[in-house]
């Protein structure tokens, strides 16, 4: 597994999604679209206000410098803008696995097929140049929404953690983990992303 390739700036990129390392100063571009309580209802936090805002962006900095992961920007190659963001999280060395998620967008780039595309590129750097044996997946499991689009990837549900994590409002939430292994990759990206391999 390659490590090292996580120390330096990652950018991934095909004709619909360029994804570029959080600490980038767009990352003040999020500013924009990200108080939207439908947005966070299933993330297990709200951003509300400026201080949420900063505390966010302080946070996710400060997970990738401790090596918990590796968060992006999503940009829209449609229009340049900023869409959201999503990361390479619980990265496990020893077990060579990690989960792709804490992905987010704007309303207005919701089901606009920009997360296909942008999980593509994360799975296929994933698995063909990080080497991952693992990535895996969870959505809160009342969110169908989160659910239906995994289950688009190619990925296989695994089950239900049930009391998975509290959120913060003091509520115990589910979570439906699933996962893609990298016996799997060449046939899911075959048959779940043709459009991308050109």
């Amino acid at each position: 597994m390659n490590i090292e390739i996580l120390k330096s700036d990652i950018k991934l990129e095909n004709n619909r999604v360029l994804l570029i390392p959080f600490e980038n100063t767009r990352n003040q571009e999020l500013k924009a679209i990200i108080f939207n309580n439908e947005i966070w209802k299933y993330m297990g936090m709200f951003i509300r206000a400026e201080f949420d805002f900063e505390n966010y962006i302080k946070n996710t900095l400060k997970d990738k410098e401790n090596g918990v992961c590796y968060p992006f920007l999503i940009i829209d190659k449609k229009n340049g803008k900023v869409a959201g963001s999503t990361r390479y999280g619980n990265i496990h060395i020893v077990s060579q696995k990690c989960e792709i998620g804490w992905t987010w967008y704007g309303k207005d780039f919701q089901g606009t097929g920009l997360n296909k595309a942008c999980k593509y590129e994360l799975l296929k750097f994933g698995f063909e140049n990080i080497g991952f044996r693992r990535i895996q997946f969870s959505a809160d499991q009342e969110n169908t929404r989160s659910q239906r689009a995994i289950e688009k990837l190619g990925a296989t549900q695994e089950g239900i953690f049930r009391n998975n994590y509290v959120d913060s409002e003091g509520k115990s939430k589910n979570d439906v983990y699933y996962s893609i292994i990298s016996e799997d990759w060449k046939n899911v990206k075959t048959q779940n992303f043709s459009e991308f391999n050109i």
